[in-house]
């Protein structure tokens, strides 16, 4: 299914990458979607890893056993 690229500058871009990489306009394409979908996907992973760390660290912290009430919060607060 063709699709039409109507900006010069994204139409200079896609072909100067073809060039670089010596591949065909499709392939160029392909593999720089190919690419950032990879990218992003690493950078989704990692910054899961560090949510799951933070609240790992969160859990092993010992519990008190205290309840905040409404008024200690309005407290932390300044209301």
């Amino acid at each position: 299914m063709p699709f039409h690229v109507r900006d010069p500058e994204a139409d200079a871009m896609v072909r100067q990458y073809a060039e670089n990489n010596r591949v065909g306009i499709t392939d160029a394409i392909k593999l720089a979607v190919r690419r950032a979908s990879e990218a992003d996907a690493k950078a989704r992973a990692e910054k899961l890893a560090k949510i799951d760390a933070v609240l790992a660290e969160f859990d092993a912290a010992p519990r008190t056993g205290l309840k905040a009430d409404r008024a200690f919060i309005d407290m932390i607060n300044g209301d």
